[in-house]
């Protein structure tokens, strides 16, 4: 699965939780301003909002609970400039009087409604309002990828914004980074534990256990390779040590020296090339009679030890 679509799929199932409580409402519009919003002076002191999103139906989620909020909002679609021509979903909101009062409540105007950099603490005062306010950073502007790297961030167009998302998520009890790029700064966290804090605090259930299926299926998959490649250079070490064993008893048959040595050794030497692929521990329990599979590889090796011996000069014959 890519990261777009591992993060689009944590959106939708974010998407589709109803905030109850109005301070849940505000939290959640306060962290998509604060993550994809922006402010238009249109002149004459006239202004109105957008929210810049990835999917539309964030952008949805978002008319929906403005609309709970009494603000008016509209949605428009447009394509990127960008190569890939991108489908991205804005939502509208006129400056009205009221949609001013509302985003001042959310903590996205100051008092002389200018846009704020951070919320007031009272927005996220409760723990409901922190698990909907780190919810709307990360349908605003999160992404997620899973193994072999696991990476979760939010990204801000301001430090203030990203700093802020850590202390909401560590007064959750979840630890988030935070770093600054040329063009904005991200909250982030890496590795499973912190991302699946993060997301059951959000409410993302279902991609909290997707992620855990992924995490269990790559470590199988890791040590299944493991295993395999143990499995392989066993085999490797095996065949090498034969090859060797099967060598040194040639080298004492033509020198006439095996016919000579103690019948323990002869044995293990007819085994060997009886047996050219068995290991020291099935050599050792076709023995008459079984030994220990110690006492078979010492046998063994005193065969290849004396058939790197060099020969005995042999007497002359006349």
């Amino acid at each position: 699965m890519t990261v777009s679509t591992l993060s689009a799929d944590a959106r939708a199932e974010l998407a589709t939780l109803v905030p109850e409580r109005r301070c849940d409402r505000l939290a959640e519009i306060s962290a998509l301003f604060h993550t994809a919003g922006t402010v238009h002076l249109l002149g004459r002191g006239v202004v109105s909002f957008h929210l810049d999103l990835a999917e539309s139906a964030v952008a949805r989620r978002a008319y929906s609970i403005l609309k709970k909020l009494r603000v008016v909002s509209e949605i428009r679609t447009y394509s990127r400039r960008s190569f890939d021509r991108a489908a991205r979903t804005q939502l509208l909101v006129a400056g009205s009087a009221h949609a001013i009062e509302i985003l001042a409540q959310a903590g996205v105007l100051g008092d002389e409604g200018l846009p704020l950099d951070r919320p007031p603490g009272k927005v996220v005062a409760r723990s409901c309002c922190r698990s909907a306010y780190l919810r709307g950073a990360f349908l605003g502007a999160g992404s997620l990828s899973g193994s072999p790297s696991p990476h979760l961030e939010i990204r801000t167009p301001l430090h203030a914004g990203a700093a802020f998302v850590r202390s909401v998520a560590s007064a959750a009890g979840v630890r988030l980074r935070v770093a600054d790029r040329d063009s904005h700064s991200i909250a982030y966290a890496k590795g499973w534990e912190a991302i699946e804090a993060y997301l059951s605090v959000a409410g993302a259930s279902d991609t909290v256990l997707e992620l855990e299926e992924r995490a269990l299926v790559a470590e199988l998959r890791a040590e299944a390779n493991r295993l395999a490649n143990a499995d392989h250079a066993n085999l490797v070490r095996l065949s090498r040590s034969a090859r060797s064993q099967l060598e040194a008893v040639r080298l004492l048959d033509e020198e006439g020296v095996l016919d000579g040595l103690a019948p323990a050794l002869q044995s293990a030497a007819e085994l060997r090339r009886r047996h050219p692929s068995l290991s020291s521990r099935e050599l050792a329990a076709r023995a008459e009679p079984p030994v220990t599979k110690a006492a078979m590889a010492g046998r063994l090796a005193r065969l290849v030890a004396l058939g790197r011996e060099p020969a005995a000069p042999k007497p002359p014959t006349s």
